[in-house]
């Protein structure tokens, strides 16, 4: 039993990857290009155990001026809450993405290689009036031109503590975005 807690490290290190093993995976995911207009997604969140605790649906909407953008999330979910974000994200010609939203701490960063995109980023999450912070690391796929699926997996203290998985699909590239975004200030305005 020893020899196994002192490998497991080790173990869990080499099943690692990395987003660059995807470089060659189509088809080629571009956030602005995926990210614009308007977006339905569909989840489950899951517990540490690998249960799953809650399901949801979201709207979400991006606009974009060249290589930055704003992406409007609206979630609602299965127990009755309703929660928004505002991405503010960026995209460099390597693949480098960044983005900040007001429930971020700090700045999430990542890397776009073939069909994949991975970023990471800590996320303020409310509980019984505290905020608890995990960081999330994310992983999408992009599997169709239209079609996404998404994993992250949240940890705290290093341990994984939840993940969620959600499919996104591509609704309208040309939708305009003000309609969500009126939705999401009447919602901060509350």
């Amino acid at each position: 039993m020893r020899l196994i807690t002192l490998f497991a490290p080790l173990l869990l290190w080499g099943c690692s990857h990395q987003v660059q093993e995807y470089q060659q995976q189509t088809p080629v995911f571009h956030l602005p290009d995926y990210f614009n207009g308007s977006l339905q997604a569909y989840g489950v969140v899951k517990n540490w155990q690998g249960k799953q605790s809650v399901r949801f649906e979201a709207q979400l909407c991006g606009q974009w001026q060249g290589e930055q953008g704003t992406l409007f999330e609206l979630f609602h979910f299965s127990d009755g809450r309703v929660e928004q974000r505002i991405w503010q994200l960026a995209v460099d010609k390597t693949g480098q993405v960044t983005g900040s939203a007001a429930d971020v701490t700090g700045q999430a960063t990542g890397q776009q290689a073939g069909n994949t995109l991975y970023w990471e980023y800590v996320l303020q999450i409310p509980d019984d009036g505290d905020v608890i912070e995990v960081k999330v690391e994310d992983w999408l796929y992009l599997v169709t031109p239209k079609q996404l699926i998404n994993q992250s997996t949240l940890y705290k203290f290093g341990l994984p503590v939840g993940e969620i998985i959600l499919s996104i699909q591509q609704q309208d590239p040309k939708a305009n975005c003000s309609a969500l975004e009126q939705q999401l200030k009447e919602l901060r305005a509350g």
